[in-house]
C-alpha cells in the first residue's frame, strides 16, 4: 500500500511540472509583442530615413547634365536668373588680319648703346683726324710743313675713317639696316634706354618661314592687354634653341613699361585671307578645370557650357574659329554665379 501511494505521487509531480511548462511557453510571444521596438543605435538610420534620403528629387536629378556632345548643361529658372543678373547677348561674326604664332623676348639695348658709342667714337677722331690734315695741307704748301709730317696726318686720317666703316659695319651685322640708318641714332637708343620706347624680337618655330615680312605684331606679356608694335626688320641671327627665324618689332609708346628680357608672345601679323570667327568678350569667360569656358543659352532657362580656347587674346576678348556661332546667346554678365549654380545643382543632385 506505502508502495502505490509513493508512485501517485511522482505521477502528480511529474504531471504538474509539465503543465507549468506548457503556461510559460505561452506567455513569452505576449511579453515579446508587450515588448517595445528597440532604438536604432547611434550612427544607425531608420528604415523610412532611408527610404526618403534614398528617394531623390527629380528636379534637381535633371537640373545639371550633360548632352550629346559632353558639354555640361544647367537648368536656372527665372527668378534665379533676376537673383544673379544674368544677361546674355547675341555672337556676332568678325574678320581678322592673318597672324603667325611666335615667341620672344624683349631686346636689351645695352649691346646696341656699345655699338653706338663705339661709331661716335670713330667719327669723332675722324672728324678730328682730317681738320688736321687739312691744317698741314694748308701748311705744307706755305712750305710750313714736312712730307713726313702730312703723311703721317694722311694715315691717321684714313685709319680713323676705316674706323667709322668697321663700326657701321658690326652695327649693321648684329642689329640690321633698319637700325643702323636711323635718322638720329643717339635718340633712338635714348628712348630705348629711358623705356619710353622698346625692341621686342619674335622667333617663329623651328622650320616655319615666311613668305614676306609681317607688316605689324599684337606683343603679349604674361598679363595685361594686347600691345602694338611695328615691324622694323629681319634679326640678323638664327635663335640658337628653336633655329627660328626671327623678328624685329618696335614699341614706340611703351605704356606697357616692357622691359629687357621679359619674355613675351607675338602675333605676327601676315598677309593673306582674313580670318573668320567671333570675340569671346573677358567678361564671359570663366576659369575651370584649367580651361577658359562661356555660357550659351540654349533654352528658355537652359544655358550650355562650352569650351575657350585661350590661345588667341585680342583687345576686346578671345578670337575663336570654332565651337561657337553667330547668332549665339551668350552669357556676358553673371558668368561666374552660374558656374556657382551648376556646382550647387551637381551637389544636390549627389
Amino acid at each position: 500500500m506505502r508502495q502505490f501511494f509513493l508512485s501517485t505521487l511522482i505521477f502528480a509531480a511529474c504531471a504538474g511540472g509539465l503543465v507549468m511548462t506548457k503556461a510559460h511557453a505561452a506567455d513569452e510571444p505576449a511579453k515579446d509583442a508587450k515588448k517595445p521596438a528597440e532604438a536604432p543605435t547611434k550612427g544607425e538610420k531608420k528604415p523610412a530615413e532611408t527610404a526618403a534620403k534614398d528617394e531623390k528629387n527629380p528636379a534637381e536629378e535633371s537640373r545639371v547634365k550633360t548632352d550629346a556632345n559632353g558639354n555640361t548643361v544647367i537648368a536656372v529658372d527665372d527668378e534665379t536668373q533676376k537673383r544673379i543678373g544674368l544677361k546674355v547677348e547675341p555672337l556676332t561674326a568678325t574678320e581678322l588680319t592673318p597672324e603667325v604664332k611666335g615667341y620672344g623676348s624683349v631686346v636689351d639695348p645695352s649691346p646696341l648703346t656699345v655699338a653706338i658709342n663705339d661709331l661716335a667714337t670713330a667719327e669723332a677722331a675722324y672728324n678730328a683726324s682730317s681738320k688736321e690734315l687739312e691744317r698741314l695741307k694748308t701748311l705744307k704748301e706755305q712750305g710750313n710743313a714736312s712730307d713726313r709730317v702730312l703723311q703721317a696726318a694722311e694715315a691717321a686720317a684714313v685709319r680713323d675713317q676705316l674706323l667709322i666703316q668697321s663700326a657701321k659695319d658690326r652695327l649693321t651685322l648684329a642689329w640690321g639696316k633698319a637700325i643702323a640708318e636711323q635718322k638720329d641714332l643717339p635718340e633712338f637708343v635714348k628712348l630705348l634706354t629711358s623705356l619710353d620706347s622698346a625692341l621686342v624680337r619674335i622667333n617663329l618655330a623651328g622650320g616655319e618661314n615666311l613668305d614676306s615680312n609681317p607688316t605689324s605684331a599684337r606683343i603679349l606679356k604674361l598679363s595685361g592687354n594686347p600691345i602694338e608694335a611695328q615691324f622694323l626688320s629681319i634679326a640678323t641671327t638664327v635663335d640658337p634653341q628653336t633655329q627660328g627665324q626671327g623678328f624685329i618689332f618696335i614699341v614706340k609708346n611703351n605704356e606697357a613699361r616692357l622691359r629687357p628680357g621679359e619674355a613675351v608672345t607675338g602675333y605676327l601679323k601676315v598677309a593673306g585671307e582674313p580670318i573668320k570667327g567671333m570675340v569671346i568678350p573677358r567678361e564671359a569667360i570663366v576659369r575651370s578645370e584649367g580651361k577658359g569656358w562661356a555660357y550659351v543659352q540654349t533654352g528658355e532657362t537652359v544655358f550650355t557650357r562650352r569650351e575657350v580656347p585661350l590661345d588667341h587674346l585680342i583687345e576686346k576678348g578671345w578670337f575663336v574659329t570654332e565651337g561657337f556661332a553667330p547668332n549665339d546667346r551668350l552669357v556676358v554678365a553673371a558668368a561666374q554665379a552660374l558656374l556657382s549654380e551648376e556646382r550647387k545643382g551637381l551637389i544636390k543632385a549627389d
